[in-house]
């Protein structure tokens, strides 16, 4: 499935959560634990109406949703996410039922569809749709972030196949913004409130779902999600790879006028002629249906952007590496890259006969 910047929820599996404390670890084990559908959900013997975004037990069960063994740590954490926004709560001191509701849930990923089982989801199995921007007011208020917190920033602004980012087409990639596909951990830092060498030991420690590339010069790094559910198998690229792709932006932006750093501008040269480079291949899969071959490689994007620019008739065939006309009819003219040819003209020496 593709994650475009246009859609406003990604997919985290229930069964990668993020790791560390913080928050946002918190709110991702409250909601996944949460009501899928509307429906009435046993809880330690008792039946309770709940709907999606919904989860109703006791203080037991958050602390054991949460993993905090102390009742009052646990309450106070509920306590922090309802001051953020994040969820809505009610605790009948009587009886002891606990409420909670995600205030940030996607309705249109509620499970409509899957009205047999059980009403609350099954830890572990599935994915959570998350917001996109579930982590900005965090950065908006500059609240300084902790293990997890980042883990799910990152998660949240991956983008697969992204049309205004060709090195998304290799992996999923994080992104930020329209202008942010190229990231800088100095930029990270100041997000998150951190040093830059504690930015470095995060992507050592999570190497295993986030890969780090630093690209050549000070342009920066690329990060690529390698957990992230996509309906395919995919393989992480290769720094040739990375650098191929990087080579031809910039011939392609050699012209255009430089604004900012070098880390800006390759940004937006990036965002410009993404496009071209990839040729649309998200649009031509919604429109087809069937899954599209990417050519990235070096030599086939160049013979691709410098032969027969102008030449509506030539077709490019990615499987095969090579630049072809379509079909003549007629056998005494064979069209060339960009020009028609009548073979009975051609010499008999550059013919070779078996």
């Amino acid at each position: 499935m593709k994650c475009l910047m246009k859609y406003q929820w990604v997919k985290l599996p229930r069964n990668c959560m993020p790791e560390g404390k913080g928050v946002m670890g918190a709110w991702a084990r409250l909601a996944s634990r949460a009501a899928f559908r509307k429906g009435q959900a046993l809880y330690c013997g008792h039946i309770n109406d709940v709907s999606p975004g919904m989860w109703s037990g006791g203080v037991v069960g958050l602390k054991s949703i949460l993993g905090i063994k102390i009742r009052s740590k646990a309450l106070e954490m509920l306590q922090i996410l309802s001051d953020m926004g994040y969820i809505e709560y009610t605790l009948d001191e009587k009886t002891k039922k606990l409420t909670y509701t995600i205030t940030d849930w996607v309705l249109k990923c509620s499970g409509e569809a899957c009205m047999d089982g059980a009403v609350y989801a099954t830890e572990g199995y599935g994915f959570l749709c998350l917001p996109r921007n579930i982590t900005e007011r965090l950065a908006e208020q500059q609240y300084k972030f902790e293990e997890s917190d980042a883990w799910l920033d990152l998660w949240c602004h991956t983008v697969f196949e992204e049309t205004n980012n060709v090195f998304s087409f290799l992996a999923p990639e994080v992104q930020y913004g329209k202008y942010g596909a190229v990231l800088t951990l100095e930029a990270l830092s100041q997000r998150w409130g951190w040093e830059k060498t504690k930015v470095w030991r995060f992507f050592q420690k999570h190497g295993d779902v986030f890969a780090l590339y630093r690209l050549p010069s000070s342009y920066g790094c690329l990060i690529f999600n390698k957990l992230y559910p996509v309906g395919t198998e995919v393989s992480m690229p290769t720094q040739e790879d990375i650098v191929s792709i990087l080579n031809e932006i910039r011939i392609l932006g050699a012209n255009t006028q430089k604004k900012g750093s070098g880390h800006e501008h390759l940004n937006r040269i990036v965002a410009w002629y993404s496009r071209r480079l990839t040729g649309d291949m998200a649009e031509e899969t919604c429109q087809s249906g069937t899954p599209k071959r990417v050519a990235l490689l070096n030599p086939i994007i160049r013979a691709y952007l410098s032969l027969c620019r102008s030449c509506k008739k030539c077709r490019y065939d990615c499987k095969d590496s090579s630049i072809y006309p379509g079909a003549v009819m007629e056998t005494r003219k064979i069209r060339g890259p960009c020009m028609s040819v009548d073979i009975t003209k051609i010499a008999k020496e550059f013919f070779v006969h078996e």
